[in-house]
């Protein structure tokens, strides 16, 4: 619930920042209203209605005359209509919702580099740079015969364990094969043969050798998890990474930071954004039954339940990266050049403009306003696949979430 707030406090303050630079140039506001549907209470101060509404899933800032079409403005307003004003102002108008959410996820990552925690750049990220890692182990309780799951009273020691092997030792060569990462690692005991086997390594910088008895499991390739299942050599071990999965700054070093992972935050936006298309299909596949991944796009329901579990479980770094990470998001979504998000009537704005001059250079008469109606169908096309995505998403988040355990 808390979680949930703070999102309805990120859209109230973007739909404040409309308000404030509108009202600011003169512009006429008539409506300000956190949330949707039935009015609970509303007050009237400087001409402009405030208010809370029932239905808590957002806000909204009424400026009049947003474009040439609107046709309910009162003659006395003609004069303060927003399409009469400079493009610039317009533009600054337009700009501030984002602005807001842009400065929330700023001042979200300085609190989050000097006091909480933020995720450790240096810390192995993929897959690849995870394999590429030393073979530094962590040693297991036991193995598991046919699938990594949890141990069961039935499962075998880990060999690992029953040889005397650490966490933090660093494994050098299996059988007198040399190991270089955890790569090697697994390459090197998925091909040995199940049974007694040398295992050397580095303790303290000091070396070492164990024997010890691999155990027989089930497993698909390394390269193809999918793939066929066949018999191969297991240690009982995991990656055992030095580097801190989170760090922090203070707060001085904390301004440094805001900038350095200001720049990571757009591009982890950017590079999640080019994934949705390709994620779409998973995302129906959840609905209908398969396990969910969890890189497939979220909606707004999906991020307060991830929020909400986090705080429940004492992750609050986790928690306010997703909260900076959904007002970067919800930015750069509505500055697509697209009606009828901000960025579609900022493009709109500047393309006039640019009409405009370039009509004067040419001696030719100014083409005036866009006719916004004739761009209806595409403003619908958006509105419509727009809805049919948050539906989607949303009908996911309900029926399989994301969960963080």
């Amino acid at each position: 619930m808390a979680f949930a707030l703070a999102i309805l406090v990120s859209v109230s303050l973007h739909e404040a920042g409309h308000l404030i630079t509108a009202k600011r140039f003169g512009m006429r506001v008539t409506q300000y209203f956190v949330g949707y549907g039935p009015t609970i209470f509303s007050w009237r101060r400087g001409g402009t209605e405030y208010g809370l509404k029932a239905i808590p899933l957002g806000g909204f800032c009424k400026i009049v005359g947003m474009t040439p079409a609107d046709d309910d403005v009162a003659p006395a307003d003609q004069h303060r209509v927003m399409w009469r004003f400079p493009v610039w102002k317009r533009t600054v108008v337009m700009a501030s919702g984002v602005t807001m959410q842009f400065l929330l996820a700023i001042v979200g990552l300085w609190f989050a580099a000097a006091f909480v925690g933020v995720p450790n750049l240096d810390y192995p990220q993929t897959q690849a740079e995870l394999a590429a890692q030393p073979a530094a182990i962590v040693v297991g309780d036991c193995v598991t015969a046919d699938a990594v799951r949890a141990c069961a009273p039935t499962d075998p020691v880990s060999p690992a364990k029953s040889a005397g092997l650490r966490d933090g030792d660093v494994l050098t060569a299996v059988n007198g094969v040399p190991i270089a990462t955890y790569a090697d690692m697994l390459r090197v005991i998925r091909q040995t043969t199940p049974g007694p086997a040398s295992v050397a390594y580095t303790r303290d910088g000091q070396p070492g050798t164990v024997r010890v008895d691999l155990s027989a499991v089930r497993r698909a390739p390394l390269d193809n998890p999918t793939g066929p299942v066949g018999t191969v050599a297991a240690l009982g071990v995991g990656l055992h990474v030095s580097a801190p999965r989170e760090v922090t700054f203070g707060p001085i070093g904390a301004f440094g930071a805001t900038v350095e992972y200001s720049g990571w935050m757009a591009g982890q936006t950017y590079e999640a954004a080019k994934r949705i298309p390709s994620k779409v299909p998973a995302l129906w596949r959840s609905i209908t039954g398969a396990e969910r991944d969890p890189d497939t796009p979220v909606s707004v329901v999906g991020v307060s339940l991830l929020g909400g579990e986090a705080a429940s479980l004492g992750l609050w770094s986790t928690v306010l990266m997703i909260f900076i990470g959904l007002n970067v998001f919800m930015g750069f979504f509505n500055l697509l050049p697209l009606l009828p998000l901000d960025g579609g009537h900022i493009a709109i704005a500047w393309f006039e403009r640019a009409r405009s001059w370039v009509a004067a250079r040419l001696g030719r008469p100014d083409p005036g306003r866009v006719d916004y109606l004739k761009m209806m169908p595409l403003t619908y096309a958006v509105i419509l696949i727009g809805g049919a995505f948050t539906l989607l998403t949303v009908t996911a988040d309900v029926v399989n979430p994301i969960t963080i355990r």
